[in-house]
């Protein structure tokens, strides 16, 4: 499965915003790990950065009340669904694995 339709717009945006960074990380989108499909993964090529999981969410008003609220909900589906299991697969400590909800809503969004 592909990134939801409302969603498709924001990672791909947000992926462009990384290129820079491929020097650093092995840059994955929409693979399997855990119970589910990450939105993104940025594993690192060294041992100096941090692994970094990535979901994204537009903010669904009859779902969640704030845009903090959708966070919360990406960065619980990172967490229900083990996205970080790939990673630790690797040997990479929780401890450096950072996770990061987006929401976002038209031209706002808010990262937790």
């Amino acid at each position: 499965m592909i990134a939801a339709e409302p969603e498709k717009f924001y990672h791909g945006f947000v992926l462009g915003l990384m290129v820079d960074l491929a020097e650093r990380y092995t840059i994955t989108s929409n693979r399997e790990s855990g119970f589910g499909r990450y939105d993104v993964i940025l594993d690192p090529v060294t041992d100096t950065d941090d692994a970094i999981i990535l979901e994204f969410k537009v903010h669904a008003p009859d779902d969640e009340h704030t845009l903090a609220d959708t966070v919360q909900e990406a960065l619980a589906q990172i967490e229900r669904k083990k996205y970080s299991a790939l990673l630790e697969a690797k040997g990479i400590p929780q401890e450096r694995i950072r996770k990061y909800g987006f929401a976002f809503k038209g031209k706002t969004v808010l990262i937790g």
